[in-house]
């Protein structure tokens, strides 16, 4: 069992890279051999969110097969606790090595003698801040806890796909959640169903969505349905499954990524599908979600986090959705076109250190 050391910051750091090392797997004696599904959650700092989602794993079908793999980019006791008391399957958990929390005063945190967010650029130029030299499209400088989410996402999809010895051999996609996601029962069964969809009736098909921004809204109807089409930021990046093949495309594209000016994964990854992607990325969408998002507040809101409010909200929608379950085959609704699709860049990301770090992941770690 992983356990961290809180004492000194770099006694935690120094855990955090034991950790990722070690590579130590829970409940590997219970469930021996390979995992027919690995899924890896992005975790900050969301407990209660966290274990309504723990929650809904230990209810889907055949969850003792999957390999869980949790992704800290905040380290707290009490996450850990909520993580290591899962007896289901088995669980990995590793830890964002470049956390703000590891650097509170030097990047990637914020450092005191960064450019104030907001300063004009010429008289960031007279006051010699450290990054004067490079606000983003919108004359913003870097704050460290914006740009976290897109760092640790890059990082995790190489060290998963590159680094983690239980990956080794698994041929399946790997499905990326979020602490604050909702899995239905019948996951695992639509995702074995989505690849046969693919198999016999969309080979081309990149990705699969799992998931979409619809919650339960006429499920019933929509439960054996998929869709084709061009990935989209605002739609499909919710139960996104990827397969090692559209990983190394991605790497292909690292310094695409990391130069990219925008703070989001998701929009960066709209932006790269169908330019340095030259072939539009081609997604296999489920229409009635197997996955739902319960948190009220993310990045920018914080306001009205009431978890509990989230699980009734939850457990009333699933009520009526219970007998769209376990559809026997999967129906094509329909097939929109697969091109680029072209958005205003969000800024946040114009920082060459970021540049630099991001770009790093792919050649070591």
């Amino acid at each position: 069992m992983v356990k961290l050391n809180f004492g000194l910051l770099s006694e935690l750091s120094q855990s955090v890279y034991s950790a990722n090392h070690k590579q130590c797997i829970l409940n590997a004696d219970k469930f021996p051999g390979e995992p027919l599904l690995v899924l890896v959650v992005q975790v900050h700092n969301r407990p209660e969110y966290l274990k309504l989602l723990i929650r809904s794993l230990e209810k889907a079908a055949e969850v003792h097969s999957f390999l869980l793999i949790f992704s800290h980019d905040y380290f707290s006791e009490e996450i850990n606790a909520i993580v290591q008391r899962i007896t289901f399957c088995k669980v990995l958990q590793i830890y964002f090595p470049f956390s703000t929390q590891l650097y509170p005063t030097e990047f990637p945190g914020q450092d005191p003698r960064d450019c104030p967010r907001d300063t004009p650029k010429d008289e960031a130029q007279k006051t010699g801040c450290l990054n004067a030299e490079h606000p983003d499209s919108y004359g913003h400088y870097r704050e460290a806890s914006i740009t976290q989410t897109k760092h640790h996402w890059w990082w995790k999809m190489h060290f998963v796909w590159e680094r983690v010895q239980a990956m080794q051999g698994y041929s399946g996609f790997v499905i990326f959640l979020e602490e604050d996601n909702y899995i239905l029962p019948d996951f695992f069964h639509f995702y074995k169903s989505m690849l046969e969809f693919r198999k016999n009736s969309c080979s081309d098909c990149d990705m699969l969505a799992l998931g979409n921004h619809n919650s339960l809204v006429d499920f019933t109807t929509l439960s054996n349905k998929v869709m084709t089409t061009g990935w989209m930021s605002t739609k499909h990046n919710i139960g996104m499954a990827i397969s090692k093949e559209v990983y190394y495309k991605l790497m292909g594209c690292s310094n695409a990524f990391c130069t990219y000016d925008d703070y989001n994964w998701d929009w960066t990854l709209q932006h790269l599908s169908g330019t340095c992607i030259i072939k539009p990325l081609k997604v296999l969408v489920a229409q009635g979600s197997r996955v739902l998002h319960t948190g009220d507040c993310g990045l920018h809101q914080k306001e009205n986090c009431r978890p509990e409010w989230a699980l009734q909200r939850v457990e009333e929608a699933l009520q009526t959705a219970k007998d769209g379950l376990f559809p026997p085959s999967l129906v094509l609704k329909g097939a929109e076109v697969v091109e680029h699709k072209a958005h205003m860049k969000n800024g946040g990301w114009g920082d060459v250190r970021d540049h630099i770090l991001c770009n790093n992941y792919v050649k070591r770690l």
